[in-house]
């Protein structure tokens, strides 16, 4: 099963809206055939890794970190579960159920149902962190919104003259970069763009780019700015506010204009993100800077942290914090996280973590 994960784990960014599946099919203890799903709307892991095993699969076990699918009305793809049955397999082994109403626990049963033994549960909840994005989307139907920040030991995102680079090495900001592959938009606020001009793309790893999301109410990005070069495309989040003439420079330049509700002055982010759930973009990585940050976690907008830090201290009264805004009042109103995984990556650490009362058990599987 830890090889079918590694096996999903390479249509990362290519599958969505589609989960990332990985399947292994296995006789006396050695693996005969491997396939995974590579793209939305190619082949399914089970179907590529029956198709290279041939007729050794009969009388073999398919280990598959998701329920295979069945057919249903609308579906673009053979059922997998048919295809196993047809296949002759002896064995599945299954990490998780698909939720999706469609598809959920179907699979299983027609396996069964035709004699194959099932067995569920193995490796469930690294399964259920590969696919969050996927099965958050299928039960809300908007995104699902990652925090990244990158800070000093002591919180700061930058010192008190505004300079930034680099706090974390090489091998942390090349991690950024599979993040930025991971979801389907990145976002930042103009505050980001006016400081450090960042491109916001996919260049460290091979990817598809994301959307590039500006929160920017009055319409103060420059035109001459990175996002609005072609690599990728360009939502500008704006309120009423902006100028009708850098509305138009902006679209001009190739960006979409969103004028969306606004609050004191700034774009309802929760609005947003409904925009872009009718849109179909998945995921959202939050990249900057500590305002928007504030923005999100004080609204309960966010389902995952990925906190990057650097092995230094800023310190400063004046150093910008990674995360700004006004602050909670008690320590008994701040937004509560339970620890994920920490990981070293080269002299930094990457540390994630989840809301509390947001089990990773709690979020479903949808159609693929």
């Amino acid at each position: 099963m830890r090889r079918a994960l590694e096996l999903a784990r390479r249509g990362e960014g290519y599958t969505r809206p589609n989960p990332m599946v990985g399947a292994v099919v296995v006789r006396d203890g050695e693996i005969i055939a491997e396939g995974y799903h590579a793209r939305c709307g190619g082949p399914h892991a089970e179907a590529e890794a029956l198709e290279r095993a041939g007729r050794a699969a009969r009388g073999a076990d398919l280990y598959v970190n998701l329920e295979p699918c069945v057919d249903f009305p609308g579906k673009k793809t053979p059922s997998c579960a048919e295809r196993i049955i047809a296949a002759g397999i002896r064995r599945v082994i299954i990490a998780t159920r698909d939720p999706n109403p469609l598809v959920g626990g179907k699979g299983v049963e027609r396996l069964r149902a035709a004699g194959i033994e099932v067995v569920e549960g193995v490796l469930a909840e690294e399964a259920r962190e590969l696919n969050e994005i996927f099965f958050h989307w299928i039960r809300t139907g908007r995104p699902f919104v990652a925090l990244k920040l990158a800070m000093s030991l002591d919180g700061k995102i930058a010192t008190r003259t505004g300079d930034s680079r680099w706090i974390t090495g090489p091998e942390a900001r090349r991690r950024a970069h599979e993040l930025r592959r991971r979801h389907a938009a990145v976002l930042v606020g103009v505050n980001t763009v006016l400081a450090d001009d960042p491109r916001l793309t996919v260049r460290e790893v091979e990817g598809p780019q994301p959307l590039r999301i500006v929160l920017d109410s009055r319409g103060r990005i420059p035109l001459s700015a990175r996002v609005l070069s072609g690599e990728a495309g360009t939502v500008i989040a704006a309120g009423e506010g902006m100028p009708p003439d850098k509305l138009e420079a902006l679209r001009d330049k190739g960006a979409e204009v969103w004028r969306l509700p606004a609050a004191a002055g700034r774009v309802d982010i929760a609005a947003l993100l409904a925009r872009l759930g009718e849109r179909g973009v998945d995921s959202v990585l939050v990249e900057g800077g500590g305002e928007v940050a504030w923005s999100f976690l004080s609204r309960g907008l966010v389902h995952k942290l990925y906190l990057f830090y650097g092995p230094v201290v800023i310190g400063g009264r004046e150093a910008i914090p990674a995360v700004g805004g006004e602050g909670v009042p008690q320590l008994a109103a701040a937004p509560r996280f339970r620890f994920g995984t920490v990981e070293r990556l080269g002299a930094d650490l990457l540390v994630t973590a989840y809301p509390t009362g947001m089990p990773s058990a709690q979020i479903s599987v949808p159609e693929r």
